[in-house]
């Protein structure tokens, strides 16, 4: 994926990786006031060495000192420097565990150990503190004191005492809050971009060019009343979807399919708007002046005649099996030059009737009395009615539904006109969003306000 693609996930998740950054934070701040306060304070003691006269024995007497100082750190934190100071202050714990709230260093360079303990009373970790730093003097004395001799070759000396904290070490609420935040963040960037992993739906129309190079003909924004006004070149012309058909109507008079004039409408599944598709585009080639016929070639569930507010107990399949004539159940629509032969019956047989010689008998009768022909076709995932029909025609026309049709789903519908040797004449995206990462391109609320003729051009 490339940077705006990453930037085009982001976007579109952003209510999910704020909710869990939040999320995040607010897990720190109760993380953080469900601790016990702890303060900490610091006693620093200097060793130095007591044997030496001139610069030179100085010298070698603190190289022997500094020598000594990683011993001394882990002296401080044995039983035998803690367990005087558990007696002495009265500690309800062993020594091994008051050595867990030690914190003992020494600055490289140096001869000074500091010694920090932690405590819930401020004065409890400052009394801790100078209580580990005395009894490590005695300790250090005990052991480097050599036999027959009374006084050790190091002197301890406490620098800093330690002093009761004003405002406790722990929890770092604002360094809590900091890292709950952030990795909040990334799990909100990584479901983010594992929903978009896994989302194999096509929802937008870069999308869609990324799966495939056939051309894009047309987009159709989403309308949530579609249900109720399915025709809306009729219901309402001015409408953005209308202007999206007659933009398909127009890039439709731009493709050259070896002259052909019959188009036949379809989709990868039910339900991505192909029925409305062919149905609103007739109109659009009608209103333009073309001689349009469409036909309802789904012969499982055909829509043309219910949209169409017409007559459908006979069409096609009476037409195909022999019953009427064709010109006798065509059903002028309007006052367009617009031909409709709805579905009729429901056959039991839809493939071989589509496949027929009737079929292609009907197809170039109709087309050599028109300009154009619109066929409604049933999908071509859970059916072949489709790509029999597509290979008979100029090519096909395939909606795409927006958020709706996965990849792969596609896919195997472009492979199964290619199988059959169909063209494909283009796609159309529809019901696309209008707002939100995933709205199209084009502003669907020109209108006419800003110039844009009846013809959409």
């Amino acid at each position: 994926m490339e940077l705006r693609d990453y930037l085009h996930i982001l976007r579109k998740n952003w209510i999910v990786i704020i909710a869990l950054m939040l999320l995040g934070v607010g897990a720190a701040v109760a993380y953080s006031l469900a601790q016990t306060p702890m303060y900490q304070s610091t006693s620093r003691v200097m060793f130095s060495s007591q044997a030496g006269d001139t610069i030179g024995e100085q010298q070698q007497g603190y190289s022997y000192t500094q020598e000594r100082m990683a011993s001394y750190v882990e002296l401080t934190s044995t039983p035998r420097v803690l367990e005087p100071v558990v007696q002495e202050l009265e500690l309800d714990e062993s020594a091994s565990e008051l050595a867990e709230r030690l914190e003992v260093e020494n600055t490289t360079g140096t001869t000074i150990i500091s010694v920090t303990a932690a405590d819930e009373d401020p004065e409890g970790a400052a009394e801790i503190a100078n209580a580990v730093s005395e009894s490590l003097n005695g300790a250090v004395n005990e052991a480097e004191t050599l036999p027959g001799t009374d006084e050790a070759p190091v002197n301890i000396t406490q620098v800093t005492q330690a002093q009761p904290a004003t405002s406790p070490s722990s929890p770092d609420i604002p360094l809590n809050v900091a890292l709950g935040g952030l990795v909040g963040l990334a799990l909100g960037i990584g479901v983010a971009v594992l929903r978009a992993t896994l989302d194999t739906r096509i929802r937008s129309l870069r999308e869609l060019q990324q799966v495939t190079d056939q051309p894009v003909i047309g987009a159709i924004p989403v309308d949530s009343e579609a249900k109720t006004r399915p025709i809306i070149m009729k219901e309402d012309p001015l409408d953005p979807r209308s202007e999206a058909f007659r933009s398909l109507r127009t890039n439709l008079q731009f493709i050259e399919l070896d002259g052909g004039k019959v188009f036949t409408v379809t989709s990868s599944i039910p339900r991505e708007g192909k029925s409305t598709t062919a149905v609103n585009l007739a109109i659009a080639l009608a209103d333009a002046g073309k001689n349009t016929v469409l036909i309802d070639g789904d012969l499982r569930k055909p829509k043309v005649a219910e949209y169409l507010g017409i007559e459908g107990g006979v069409g096609l399949t009476d037409v195909l099996i022999g019953r009427v004539d064709a010109e006798d159940v065509f059903q002028q629509w309007g006052n367009r030059p617009l031909l409709v032969l709805p579905a009729g019956r429901i056959p039991p047989n839809p493939s071989e009737l589509l496949g027929s010689h009737q079929m292609q008998a009907l197809l170039d009768t109709v087309a050599r009395g028109s300009d154009v022909v619109i066929i409604d076709a049933p999908p071509l995932l859970p059916v072949t009615d489709a790509a029999i029909l597509a290979r008979e025609t100029a090519g096909a026309i395939v909606a795409v539904s927006a958020s709706r049709t996965s990849r792969g789903q596609l896919q195997q519908a472009l492979e199964n006109l290619e199988n059959v040797g169909a063209k494909v004449a283009g796609i159309t995206l529809t019901m696309v969003p209008t707002r939100g990462a995933d709205a199209y391109g084009y502003n669907f609320s020109y209108g006419y306000g800003y110039g844009y003729g009846h013809d959409g051009k």
